[in-house]
């Protein structure tokens, strides 16, 4: 009697203990760059994922039972920290997989690490193509956009002749942009022209020097003149614009910008461009719900990098559920070519290099604004269809 007591307590207490085990929390890292010049990108990127996994999971932030642990890390917006955040995410706190940066240099510092831990990570937002393209390893999925998908999308907004002058920044970001956007333009409108490529420090304030080249540059040139810019941060849109272009009959194309950045905008009524997400753009029930609870619980509607945010945390996501695992080798199978529902529609991601294939948007800023972050008109949703993304890693 005592044995078989025993034995049935022995039972009860391994089933409770498989059932802790079954019931182990879910646990994913989100490292950004919440110190630094880029801290709003971050701020913002992290308001994402946090409403993106309670729309997901119903407000239950769980996943079959298991509860869903976000460990968030500050990289500050330097690589080596990235790096030492991520190998500690892997190797002290277990997580199943990981999602970040902000900055394209942390970024890819990070790389080696998921290959050396053998885990996947998200990145989100950085956008330079060498994440995707040559230092890209097989544990590396991207739901932010890539440089030439940025730059495929703004050379569609162009079409026809026109002479072209490029403003950017002196870093991986602008050099990756203005390539992908050249590349871009040689394969969606072979009539433009560049005529000029100007770079300037990440911390530039006065633009005069800068602007003085690229009007020169274009100021003779018969036909349409535009200064393309893709910049981070502070913009410089409306530096460029006190120096008077129009003068010389030169348009300003500013790339999509976070919203107070383009709330500056208004004076520059009719300008086009492309973007990667308007809170007004997108019709479905996640944007809408994403735009409403935003606007309620923050006063303001979602902003580019909460969009992205949000992605990352639905990819995250829908690989746990699809995987029904955090093995490493089971979230890669169930990843690559999955799709996945986002505020701005369906991503997928390409199996080639893990790129999310996704729809960019033309842009006008609008002449009559109603209110103050009405901003922008859609031209045309472009779709990921009509974006040929060249596949650049070595797998």
């Amino acid at each position: 009697m005592l044995h078989r007591t025993l034995g049935a307590g022995l039972a009860a207490l391994a089933l409770a203990f498989g059932g802790a085990a079954a019931a182990q929390d879910w646990k994913i890292a989100l490292i950004a760059g919440k110190t630094g010049p880029l801290e709003a990108y971050a701020k913002q990127t992290e308001t994402g994922f946090m409403m993106g996994l309670e729309y997901l999971t119903g407000g239950t932030m769980s996943l079959d039972g298991r509860k869903i642990k976000v460990i968030v890390k500050d990289d500050q917006n330097k690589p080596d920290l990235g790096k030492t955040a991520l190998a500690e995410a892997f190797g002290d706190e277990k997580v199943d997989l990981a999602v970040g940066t902000t900055n394209s240099g942390v970024a890819l510092a990070m790389l080696p690490v998921a290959e050396e831990y053998k885990k996947v990570l998200i990145v989100e937002p950085a956008v330079a193509d060498a994440i995707t393209g040559e230092k890209w390893n097989r544990y590396i999925f991207r739901t932010g956009r890539s440089s030439t998908q940025d730059a495929v999308a703004a050379a569609a907004t162009y079409p026809g002749e026109v002479n072209i002058a490029t403003l950017a920044q002196d870093y991986a970001f602008g050099r990756d942009g203005i390539k992908a956007y050249k590349d871009a333009l040689a394969k969606i409108n072979p009539k433009a022209k560049i005529i000029h490529e100007e770079y300037a420090p990440q911390a530039t304030t006065d633009f005069t020097a800068s602007a003085q080249r690229l009007f020169d540059a274009l100021k003779d040139k018969p036909g349409r003149k535009v200064i393309v810019m893709i910049w981070a941060g502070p913009h410089p849109m409306t530096k460029i614009a006190d120096l008077k272009p129009e003068r010389f009959g030169i348009e300003l194309a500013p790339g999509g910008n976070i919203l107070p950045a383009m709330k500056n905008w208004k004076q520059f009524g009719g300008a086009e461009g492309s973007i990667y997400y308007y809170y007004g753009f997108p019709k479905n029930k996640m944007n809408e719900w994403l735009v409403a609870e935003h606007q309620k619980r923050h006063n303001s509607p979602p902003d580019f990098f909460t969009a992205g945010g949000f992605a990352a945390a639905s990819a995250a996501f829908n690989a746990l559920k699809t995987a029904k695992s955090g093995d490493t080798e089971k979230l890669i199978a169930a990843m690559e070519g999955l799709s996945f529902d986002t505020p701005k529609g369906k991503m997928t991601f390409r199996k080639d290099d893990h790129q999310a294939m996704q729809d960019m948007y033309h842009f006008r800023i609008k002449k009559a604004q109603s209110g103050e972050w009405d901003l922008l008109e859609l031209v045309r949703e472009i779709p990921a269809a009509e974006l040929p993304i060249p596949v650049r890693n070595k797998r």
